[in-house]
């Protein structure tokens, strides 16, 4: 092994080591199904409820954005690789074992969830939200509010702010971020914290991203 492979290694051994110590976790199940409503991210947080009374109670607790279909229509296809996925706080990983098996019921579509299978976060140079909440439609009133949450948690780096998003029929907005240049410690406090509100409608939780250089800007 080359002296540039023994640090590439060395690197992904000293991220796993940082990820083990992260107070969150995600959880992944794999899930079955044809589609789901295309706005779904209510009625998904509310399913979950059903199954999992007091989900909803768990401090920090969030599902991601579900991989579907793009495209318009009022439904969205499931592909084989879309996983429902939960970041919780480690000490309930066990009760993430109440959704294995159940029918979560999504408008006129069922999904069927699978075993759970723990992933641990892990703290990349840049991280990238799908849907970040915001208050105010104003791009700069947005990123002020970005940079006024990043300072709070002790966290610098760039932020890059992506388009603008209506979903729930419009009842919520947001915009996609990117955080580039973040210290190993800075983008493990972004992974476990997130950035605005509704958690659980997925909006704020951030996943690793190759880099900024990837999206061209």
């Amino acid at each position: 092994m080359g002296a540039g492979a023994a640090a590439a290694a060395a690197a992904r051994v000293s991220a796993v080591s940082d990820a083990a110590a992260a107070r969150m976790i995600d959880i992944a199940y794999a899930v079955a199904g044809a589609a789901l409503p295309r706005d779904h991210r209510r009625e998904l947080a509310t399913a979950i409820e059903r199954v999992w009374p007091g989900w909803a109670d768990i401090e920090g607790a969030g599902v991601h954005r579900l991989n579907v279909s793009a495209g318009g229509g009022p439904l969205a296809l499931l592909s084989n690789r879309t996983r429902l996925m939960l970041r919780l706080p480690r000490e309930r990983v066990a009760q993430a074992a109440a959704l294995e098996g159940s029918e979560l019921q999504l408008g006129p579509c069922t999904l069927r969830v699978g075993a759970p299978q723990p992933r641990e976060l892990r703290p990349y140079g840049t991280l990238y939200a799908h849907l970040v909440a915001a208050d105010d439609a104003d791009e700069a009133v947005f990123l002020q509010a970005v940079a006024a949450e990043l300072s709070a948690l002790g966290v610098s780096g760039r932020p890059i702010c992506g388009r603008r998003q209506l979903v729930e029929a419009g009842e919520l907005q947001g915009y996609s971020l990117m955080l580039d240049g973040l210290s190993p410690a800075g983008a493990l406090r972004v992974l476990e914290a997130g950035v605005g509100r509704h958690r659980r409608w997925g909006c704020g939780i951030f996943v690793p991203h190759k880099s900024a250089v990837a999206v061209g800007v």
